[in-house]
């Protein structure tokens, strides 16, 4: 199968994709305005700051990716599929923001933070002209992203406890095993499937994250 083919752009596979993403979006404003609020109550600057960033990266990427499969319009279809694409990057940076803001600080979490802000405002613009094209290099892209952390790992095992670790490591996981149907989305439902795949990693990390801003 051509891994550079579009996605099925069938009626039922958007209605399916705009309602998994759509459930992300809401649960992502429940979840992140409640991490937030607590973390302005009992946390100290950084860890409000890793909740907010966190919190808008993960609103924006459901929001990005509801409202593209739910709008029929090309024009409009287009420009959000960027802001959508544009938004895996952002979310990937965001998550690693209170681990590096709060677990990690010191030479290991500053150098991190560029670097992972760093790649992710490359990869932005590198959507902004290409997003529709090289659909596999971004897949590995989205994924060397995401286990760099693998770097960190030493410092990272003395800055978190065991459950939380385990939390990250599944919510990897799950984003990349669903990238087995991203890459084979002309399947009816294989996008719809894969976006189920991407709540279940959120879901992880949004654990993993609440342990440390909380």
């Amino acid at each position: 199968m051509n891994a550079d083919a579009p996605p099925s752009t069938d009626w039922r596979d958007e209605l399916a994709s705009a309602l998994t993403h759509g459930l992300g979006a809401v649960a992502a404003l429940a979840g992140s305005s409640v991490l937030i609020t607590l973390a302005a109550i009992y946390g100290d600057g950084w860890q409000l700051a890793g909740a907010i960033v966190f919190g808008v990266a993960l609103l924006l990427l459901y929001t990005a990716s509801t409202l593209y499969h739910a709008i029929p319009y090309p024009g409009a279809k287009a420009r959000l599929q960027v802001l959508d694409h544009c938004a895996i990057y952002v979310l990937i940076a965001g998550t690693y923001t209170p681990f590096t803001l709060i677990s990690l600080r010191g030479p290991w979490g500053w150098g991190l933070f560029a670097a992972i802000w760093s790649i992710a405002l490359a990869g932005v613009v590198f959507k902004l002209f290409c997003t529709g094209r090289f659909r596999l290099l971004s897949t590995i892209l989205y994924l060397a992203m995401g286990w760099l952390i693998v770097v960190a790992i030493e410092p990272l095992l003395h800055s978190v406890d065991v459950p939380t670790l385990c939390w990250l490591l599944a919510g990897g996981l799950f984003y990349t095993l669903g990238t087995y149907f991203y890459q084979r989305d002309t399947v009816r439902y294989f996008h719809a499937i894969w976006h189920l795949f991407v709540l279940a990693g959120s879901v992880c990390h949004f654990v993993a994250v609440t342990t440390q801003v909380l």
